[in-house]
């Protein structure tokens, strides 16, 4: 089992913390960026396109739940089934920037920010 690691590689393009989840620690997913499998997700494919570590730094909206790449259907089941707020862990990357948001997440041992 790996450890949490802090890194802002550990950040998915989505906004969660790959450093803190459950099947990346088992060895069960290497995380986004590293997942090949993964690249049919618009998302993903948006931020490779754009060139930009993930939505935090899209210019294009200001609102991530209005962009329907980011705020799809399966998002919303993830989000409900793992009651996970991916837009506040967004909002977070753009209040404290990458390397506090890494920090916070490991230290907390948190992939993303339960829903309220």
């Amino acid at each position: 089992m790996r450890e949490i690691a802090t890194s802002v590689e550990m950040i998915a393009m989505c906004g969660l913390y790959c450093g803190a989840c459950p099947r990346f620690l088992k060895k069960k997913c290497n995380g986004c960026k590293e997942n090949e499998k993964s690249s049919w997700r618009k998302l993903r494919a948006c931020c490779l396109d754009k060139n930009i570590a993930s939505c935090a730094d899209c210019n294009e909206f200001t609102d991530v739940m209005a962009c329907k790449k980011y705020n799809n259907f399966m998002a919303k089941i993830f989000g409900f089934i793992f009651n996970s707020n991916r837009s506040a862990c967004i909002v977070k990357i753009k209040e404290v920037g990458y390397d506090e948001f890494a920090i916070q997440m490991s230290s907390n041992r948190q992939m993303t920010f339960k829903r309220k």
